[in-house]
């Protein structure tokens, strides 16, 4: 494995405060975890064992900047993907500063019991959350929860919001922390999103970059489920990765819990900045990979094709060239973005994966100056003009960079209608070439020029020479000649109300002939 100069950041923020949702499969912790950060981050659904990995997340206590973490559900099972989901779990008791133990009021099973054991070593920092307290009945029951020891021990409705006040109050005294007025900024860091098909190395790679293991990393496919995320920093630039689920045919979606999960994969492509789409080289591609190209580029991201698993290859001669010529062959929506082969499980060419991802970050952040524009503009239509169409030739008068990240230009035309996509695609590359945005797409905007709309293209309309017409009349009548307008052309008002005068005239008689 290569040396890389990383500086992994934990996925979780040990400089903050960390608060964890630990309980078994089903007991309502997704929910609160929603609850209290205040929007749809953790998947719920009625099925047990939707969520499999930790998801940290900022949450501000009291606009005190906290990290709160949902857990997976722990389970009995020593083996498998629950044992996996169960270790990662209990592996945050020693770590956080606050654990929410949550129970559910309406039963205790045998992984409550178990819980309690483990939890023994840290009475201290536990919070007793007794779930689905939703009548006068079951609050009562809430008092049969002290028996276990813990000296808080708090019923809640994380699904009606019932008791949340209370529990956020527990958290901060716990804390010690007090409340604030100004809420802290995040930092900015560059964000780094990597998709593909389930079993593509997205996790491994995840793993290998924030040096923890944040997504559990499994043979079976569409073991990620929720967007994880994790830190680091390289060369002196923060990342943050979103590890995202597999993305499948819809044919072959067939749990409800992994529908939403990709569909929060595909929202997770607006959040980031630099997409790796990531290819098994011995599985080759999909009809699914080209979807999500498309998607990537339809928002302006920045993209990566990820060759992983090089370690895998046979090593025949020109094997990987051949392999990157099938992916530029079958991907011709990216022939812009670069290729890059790599072995997250061994860690090879990871440094030269960060670089490209740093140039491409760079390039979509440049603003290109208008006058700059308009000067290549001259150049590009002087070496090929826009072709001639049924109306005439079609001019491109002038432009200018609208945005950036997405990077977006717009050029106005004399004609929008018909308006030649071969030349469209024509400045698309000389933008790339001529300013440097050759590793990410770039969008263009046509827009008509206007036109004065008292102007038509034999000139002026009958109706402004008729108004002329009658204002020269009025100038020289002998009432206007005494107020003495046609010797004060600086008098623009006089001069404006004998122009609505004539206007109304006009507009009056044209009534009249159509009556």
């Amino acid at each position: 494995m290569e040396k890389l100069d990383i500086r992994n950041k934990a996925d979780i923020d040990t400089n903050l405060p960390l608060v964890s949702i630990i309980g078994r499969p089903n007991v309502g912790k997704s929910t609160l975890f929603n609850r209290l950060i205040g929007k749809r981050r953790a998947i719920t659904d009625p099925t047990a064992g939707v969520t499999r990995d930790p998801i940290p997340e900022r949450w501000l206590l009291g606009n005190n900047p906290v990290t709160l973490v949902d857990s997976g559900g722990v389970k009995v099972d020593k083996e498998g993907l629950d044992y996996a989901v169960s270790e990662k779990s209990l592996s945050l008791l020693s770590m956080s500063d606050i654990i929410l133990f949550m129970m559910d009021v309406n039963e205790i099973t045998a992984e409550d019991q178990m819980l309690l054991k483990e939890l023994r070593p840290y009475t201290d920092k536990v919070v007793l959350v007794v779930n689905k307290v939703d009548n006068v009945e079951k609050n009562d029951l809430v008092w049969n929860y002290f028996s276990y020891g813990y000296q808080r021990v708090l019923g809640i409705s994380a699904a009606h919001g019932t008791g949340i006040e209370e529990l956020e109050e527990t958290i901060l005294g716990m804390l010690d922390l007090e409340r604030t007025e100004e809420i802290p900024e995040e930092p900015e860091t560059i964000k780094l999103a990597i998709m593909g098909k389930p079993n593509t190395g997205k996790s491994t790679l995840t793993n290998l970059l924030t040096g923890r293991d944040i997504s559990i990393v499994s043979e079976i496919a569409g073991t990620t489920r929720d967007v994880m995320r994790g830190t680091f920093v390289y060369k002196g630039t923060e990342y943050t990765v979103l590890d995202t689920a597999g993305i499948r045919r819809k044919s072959k979606v067939d749990e409800d819990v992994e529908y939403y999960s990709v569909n929060r994969a595909i929202k997770t492509i607006d959040e980031s900045d630099v997409v790796l789409l990531m290819i098994d080289v011995n599985q080759g591609l999909a009809e699914q990979d080209k979807k999500i190209a498309q998607l990537i580029v339809r928002r302006g991201k920045g993209v990566i094709l990820v060759l992983n698993k090089i370690d895998k290859l046979s090593g025949t001669p020109n094997e990987l060239s051949a392999i990157k010529d099938r992916v530029r062959f079958l991907f011709p929506i990216l022939n812009f973005a670069p290729l890059m082969p790599i072995s997250a499980l061994e860690g090879q060419e990871i440094g030269n994966l960060l670089d490209m991802v740093w140039q491409v970050w760079r390039q979509l952040n440049k603003r290109i100056d208008t006058s700059d524009v308009n000067n290549a503009l001259k150049k590009w239509t002087s070496d090929q003009e826009p072709p001639r169409g049924t109306s005439g030739h079609y001019k491109v008068l002038y432009g200018t960079q609208v945005s950036e990240n997405p990077v977006r230009f717009l050029f106005f035309v004399n004609r929008v209608s018909n308006f030649p996509e071969t030349y469209i695609s024509y400045m698309k590359n000389c933008i790339r070439k001529d300013f440097g945005f050759s590793y990410i797409p770039v969008e263009i905007s046509l827009r008509e020029r206007r036109r004065n709309a008292s102007l038509n293209e034999k000139g002026p309309k009958d109706s402004e020479v008729e108004v002329k017409k009658l204002v020269n009349k009025a100038k020289k009548s002998k009432s206007t000649k005494k107020s003495g307008i046609s010797n004060k052309p600086g008098n623009k008002a006089k001069i404006g109300k004998l122009e609505e005068r004539a206007r109304t005239v006009i507009r009056n008689s044209k009534q009249k002939k159509g009556r």
